[in-house]
């Protein structure tokens, strides 16, 4: 550690290497996410759903009746087939176009009376991947009626009423997103498949989630490292009155809304293939960026580095009734490649900022701030407030509030700082800590009249309540409020 407490007067991280400041990227406004149209508005639009609300009963129905033939024509293809590890057997197969003109009839009543296509799907031989943007159930529907491919799939979806049965029939390959194994599995899944000519082809949404198509978000990467040659397709819904991206609105409201139109519009652009380059030497993360451009130059719209993790905490906004939930995007591609934090760790400080009581423009303050960590007015505090206040505002967005935990979270030094710390705390060596040996070690950082100033902060570090602070509790509340580790800065000066 730093020997000098004159090192930096004004950043209290400098004893572990923090420097004055840090690089904070420009914030995005662009909302991937956030459905255009969300409620009904204007007397066009009520007057069209009362119109519409006989049509709607007659689409509910046929909706019914094509969901129930799809499924009991999918449960039949299944029957007794126990070598699901195989290709599906040509007579099964042939049972399947039943539920293929099913969809097609459920289109048909979500309002997708005609769909524009251009281009054609390739060869399978040729391009065993299909890579499409995704907005809304819509795709996945239309794509099981033209190809019947092979999907790729959370795990959760399996458990679904009539649509676990169906995507079981295409030979789904189900993957847990937030696992590296299953991850690993669906990867090498993909890669066998894929070089089978005798199985469907494979179709991906690498964005990982449903954006409202004003931009192309982050890709995923496991249709782009086996390797193989990919067809791009892009989909598109024109729309004046009627946004039919899932964005955040529920699937009941969206699907009422489809229902009570005239006509939903959709098209469907198959794109030249994409082949790896020849000399084998390209990588998974340029090989996807070059098929991700081709998307986006073809839908005419720019690219994010918003990830399915910004939904995450995008709905963890909405939860929480902010205001504005816009404001919680950070486009987590650029956190996770640079600070390299995970989405568990950003949700945790999300619910920490939340915490803290933002306004509606989606700022802390000072008060809110200490409110959190449960500390007073100090010079130390104001330190730690104004190294993550970059805009010298006196206000923090979520944006510079992850940022900045981030850098010092992964600090190199952190990690021993916050041993040491708990080393020169725990004065009798017997592995915890108790209040007034806390109190004795912050007061040089912290002016306290009456130990009992301290008993929040004391809770914040004591998860279990029993009255001691184990180094367990120590470390894991350092890396939850990774802030705090300033209040030691002191007596880790002098080390």
């Amino acid at each position: 550690f730093l020997s000098s407490e004159e090192e930096d007067q004004r950043n209290p991280y400098a004893f572990i290497g923090a420097r004055d400041g840090f690089d904070f990227p420009g914030s995005n406004t662009l909302d991937p996410f956030q459905n255009q149209t969300p409620k009904i508005e204007g007397v066009y639009e009520w007057v069209k759903i009362l119109v519409c609300l006989p049509i709607a009963a007659l689409r509910l129905v046929l909706f019914g009746l094509c969901l129930v033939t799809g499924y009991l024509a999918t449960l039949s293809a299944l029957q007794g087939w126990k070598d699901r590890q195989n290709p599906m057997p040509k007579a099964r197969f042939r049972v399947m176009w039943i539920t293929r003109f099913c969809a097609r009839g459920i289109l048909f009543s979500f309002g997708y009376h005609w769909i524009k296509r251009k281009g054609k799907p390739a060869p399978r031989e040729i391009a065993p991947i299909v890579v499409s943007n995704h907005l809304s159930y819509v795709e996945p529907i239309f794509f099981f009626y033209d190809l019947f491919p092979t999907i790729v799939s959370s795990e959760s979806h399996d458990s679904m009423p009539f649509v676990g049965t169906i995507i079981r029939a295409m030979q789904v390959i189900y993957v847990d997103r937030f696992s590296k194994s299953s991850r690993r599995n669906a990867v090498n899944e993909i890669k066998r498949k894929a070089s089978c000519n005798l199985f469907p082809r494979l179709l991906l949404f690498p964005e990982g989630t449903t954006s409202n198509g004003r931009a192309v978000i982050s890709f995923q990467l496991g249709a782009f490292i086996p390797g193989f040659p990919v067809q791009p397709v892009v989909v598109r819904y024109p729309h004046v009155h009627f946004d039919q991206s899932w964005g955040n609105i529920g699937l009941g409201r969206l699907m009422f809304r489809m229902f009570t139109q005239f006509h939903n519009f959709m098209e469907v652009e198959y794109l030249p293939i994409v082949f790896p380059h020849k000399n084998g030497k390209e990588n998974a993360v340029h090989y996807s960026q070059r098929t991700r451009c081709i998307i986006a130059s073809a839908l005419n719209v720019t690219m994010t580095s918003h990830t399915y993790e910004d939904y995450m905490l995008f709905e963890k906004a909405v939860q929480s009734k902010q205001e504005n939930p816009s404001l919680y995007l950070v486009e987590m591609a650029y956190i996770q490649s640079s600070l390299n934090l995970t989405s568990s760790e950003a949700v945790d400080f999300l619910d920490i900022f939340l915490s803290m009581d933002p306004d509606s423009s989606g700022y802390i303050d000072f008060d809110g701030f200490l409110k959190g960590l449960k500390l007073k007015p100090c010079g130390v505090s104001e330190k730690i407030f104004e190294f993550l206040d970059v805009q010298n505002i006196g206000k923090i967005t979520f944006k510079q509030f992850l940022v900045g935990s981030s850098c010092i979270l992964k600090l190199p030094l952190f990690g021993e700082a916050c041993e040491v710390a708990f080393s020169l705390c725990d004065v009798n060596k017997k592995d915890h800590i108790l209040k007034q040996e806390l109190v004795d070690s912050l007061s040089s950082s912290i002016p306290i009249s009456n130990p009992n100033e301290m008993d929040e902060l004391f809770a914040l570090f004591d998860e279990d309540g029993d009255g001691r602070i184990s180094k367990t509790e120590f470390m894991s509340c350092l890396r939850r409020y990774p802030w705090l580790i300033a209040l030691f800065s002191s007596k880790l000066f002098h080390f």
